[in-house]
């Protein structure tokens, strides 16, 4: 791009004193967002030229050609919508992520052919530009994060993140063409020249950031072992075969001829999990070939049976392929299953080698009840997900617990070798295990159910202090009020008179008389007004400073921190006598004040609580383990290997469902916990960890965890559905690699 952009967006040779915001950098983006569009159009209008650079594909396909065309004539409208959908994708945010998202197994099935078409079309949109960009996007990334706040590259929270540019490239498409045939055409080559243009547009933003000042946060290296899941081989059978319109045929049923084999159709439904383990067989190409037979011979009226009632031998031959087909491809739907889990490292050793000793159970169980894969509340569909999931509770062989674990595994898998595994057999199994882990876990699942409820009972109390302290807040408008009152009365009073109120049985608003003591307290700094009366000020103090230091016992606000309030409120209550102390208030203050406390930060600091911070009080910490900010942790925690370093760029506290299982730094290590609760707002998270302990926390903490790569993040817990939706990304990248091989 010879556009002297570097000089538009003020790149200097040595940093000044102006360092932009995240806005800047956004709207620096979008004035280039005409420079990016007429990119594409010139590029677009080349590949149709007689004459063109080599570089450059040649556009044969008559509506593409047309499309080129009629871009061409109505350039300015062109470029006008992608400024506008460019400009809404940056600052919505979530705009265009619900067509970003991988697909998953389980709804695949229900898919559209239109939806299949436009999941493919993103794809390949981002597919292009992803491969031009690949090199100069970690910079960006490191830069963008810097200027985020963040200690650690937050690729997924990079606005300018390539999907935005997908997003605006493909709507403005839709919106000028509107053909899907011509669209289709021309949108990969406009990919790949945005991608160009986008390449360099990162690296001159990048340089203009470091030229301002910013520097890049030094990115998160994985280091694979133990910790990293194991990733699935890709093979022949799954770059060729697999693609998203046959599985959606296949699951839907389409495919099915009826009467042919009723079991065949029960199969479709595990017909994703084995493609990736069937490149030795060969079987799926003929298994396509038979099934669309299958479908071609519905037309084959019944009366082709003779007078006795005996199938035409032609359908009883197809009848017998499609069953020894259903027996094969069972078998390798189990083969795969066990093949993904024993390859996957965050289980323990013998956990896998267990798991891979019930392959003659599960092979049969495919050829008795497909419905192991298709049902996710079959009893051994339940079996395999509660023991993968709950062997992730362990990090190491000599861990407690885990021995006792393993022997319970090994009674299970024996019960079920010698039971022939049918589905009854793996409930009775599951309850027992179940059973006996309710009665191991019975003190502390009691322990964690009276933390929950003191969690719930605190995210209601912060709640209603917020509702609280912006009520106070208007109260306070336009009145002459020190600092140190207007933050006492929005922070820790605030949580006073929500604490008051919950524990209100009758639902009387102001039972305690806490409320009512906050224009009590207003009217009393005020000095104009306390002078007038001073008679009311000599009686009102004593009394107010008793029910302060009452109601703060009611939220265990720190003894250390009333004094310095108390020493700071009698020095307003000084003035309005004129330097005539009150002799009660002075003696009130005495008890209350014994000696103030050795603080760096100012008595306003000491007193409030930040926005940001969630309140708990001393026994609700205590009961749930609160960790109140990385204070709690530390950063010289030894390092380990980083799980999965892609999946930690995607989760955040909002995304974490209940029973995911992470690695939390602690007291300078790394402890594996389950997240067993969340409350209904999402603000407060509770894990434990071994031994039933309670490690709970707020979102606004957990975020800046995650910040300082102090929480990990191993599994969501669902081992079993992962691997299925895996299959949906294998059949994607098929239509991608059909798509280009076909352009």
């Amino acid at each position: 791009m010879k556009k002297f952009m570097l000089r538009r967006l003020g790149v200097a040779h040595e940093p000044g004193s102006f360092k932009p915001s995240l806005q800047d950098c956004m709207e620096a983006v979008l004035e280039q967002s005409d420079t990016l569009a007429n990119d594409v159009l010139l590029g677009l209008a080349a590949s149709i030229a007689p004459i063109r650079s080599k570089s450059i594909q040649l556009i044969q396909n008559p509506a593409g050609k047309a499309a080129i065309e009629h871009l061409g004539l109505h350039a300015a409208a062109f470029k006008a919508s992608f400024g506008t959908h460019l400009r809404a994708s940056l600052y919505g945010g979530d705009i265009h992520r619900s067509q970003s998202q991988p697909l998953r197994f389980d709804d695949f099935q229900f898919l559209e052919e239109e939806q299949i078409d436009a999941n493919i079309e993103f794809a390949l949109t981002q597919q292009e530009i992803a491969m031009a960009v690949d090199d100069v996007l970690p910079t960006l990334n490191g830069m963008m994060s810097s200027l985020l706040g963040w200690m650690t590259v937050q690729p997924h929270l990079n606005p300018l993140k390539p999907d935005a540019f997908v997003y605006a490239l493909r709507e403005s498409l839709v919106e000028h063409v509107p053909k899907d045939d011509a669209r289709t055409a021309i949108m990969t080559p406009a990919a790949g020249m945005l991608g160009v243009s986008m390449r360099q547009l990162y690296k001159e933003i990048a340089e203009w950031l470091r030229t301002q000042g910013v520097e890049p946060v030094a990115p998160t290296l994985p280091s694979g072992g133990q910790g990293a899941q194991a990733k699935p081989v890709e093979n022949s059978v799954t770059r060729t075969l697999l693609t998203l319109d046959k599985l959606r045929r296949l699951l839907s049923g389409e495919l099915d001829a009826g009467p042919l084999n009723g079991n065949i159709k029960d199969f479709t439904h595990t017909v994703p999990a084995s493609f990736v383990a069937l490149e030795d067989m060969k079987l799926m190409e003929p298994m396509m070939k038979r099934l669309s037979a299958r479908a071609n011979q519905a037309a084959i009226p019944k009366a082709s049976a003779d007078a006795g009632g005996m199938l035409d031998p032609v359908v009883q031959q197809e009848k017998s392929k499609s069953k020894k087909l259903g027996r094969e491809l069972g078998e390798e739907v189990v083969r795969l299953m066990l093949e993904n889990l024993t390859q996957d490292h965050r289980m323990m050793g013998g956990v896998r080698k267990k798991l891979k000793q019930l392959e003659p159970v599960l092979m049969a169980l495919s050829q008795s009840d497909a419905r192991f894969f298709s049902e996710r509340q079959h009893p051994a569909r339940q079996f395999m997900d509660k023991i993968t999931s709950r062997s992730l509770a362990f990090t190491s062989e000599d861990q407690p617990g885990y021995a006792h674990f393993q022997k319970a595994l090994e009674n299970a898998v024996n019960v079920l070798s010698g039971s022939g595994g049918d589905a009854p057999a793996f409930a009775r199994v599951l309850r027992k295990l179940e059973e006996g882990w309710a009665r191991e876990e019975h003190e502390q699942r009691q322990r964690a159910e009276e933390a929950a409820r003191g969690l719930l009972h605190a995210e209601q109390r912060n709640l209603l202090a917020q509702r609280m302290s912006e009520d106070f807040a208007e109260r306070l408008k336009n009145k002459k009020v020190p600092e140190i009152v207007s933050v006492f009365l929005r922070g820790p009073w605030a949580q006073v008179v929500a604490e008051s109120q919950l524990k209100c049985a009758d639902g009387a608003a102001d039972a305690d008389g806490y409320l009512s003591l906050v224009d009590d307290l207003i009217w009393s700094v005020q000095l104009r007004l306390a002078r007038r009366n001073r008679a009311r000020l000599v009686d009102m103090v004593p009394a107010m400073l008793v029910k302060m230091r009452q109601g703060l016992g009611l939220i265990s606000y720190p003894e250390e921190r009333i004094p310095v309030f108390f020493d700071e409120l009698i020095t307003f209550h000084e003035q309005a006598f004129e330097g005539a102390r009150s002799t009660s208030a002075s003696e009130t203050a005495a008890e209350s004040a014994e000696a103030l406390p050795a603080v760096e930060m100012s008595p306003v600091e000491t007193v409030g609580i930040p926005e940001d911070d969630f309140w708990m009080a001393d026994n609700e910490a205590a009961e749930s383990g609160f960790v109140k900010g990385t204070g709690d942790t530390t950063a010289e925690v030894e390092e380990s290997e980083v799980p999965d370093p892609i999946a930690q760029e995607a989760w955040s506290a909002h995304t974490l469902i209940t029973g995911s299982w992470v690695d939390l730094a602690l007291g300078g290590q790394w402890v594996r916990a389950q997240l067993t609760w969340a409350s209904p707002h999402k603000t407060l998270f509770m894990f434990i960890s071994a031994g039933g302990m309670a490690h709970s926390m707020s979102r606004r903490t957990m975020d800046r965890l995650r910040g300082l790569s102090l929480i990990r993040l191993i599994s969501d817990g669902r081992v079993v559905d992962h691997a299925l939706d895996a299959v949906a990304q294998a059949a994607l990248r098929n239509d991608l690699e059909k798509s280009s091989g076909s352009s």
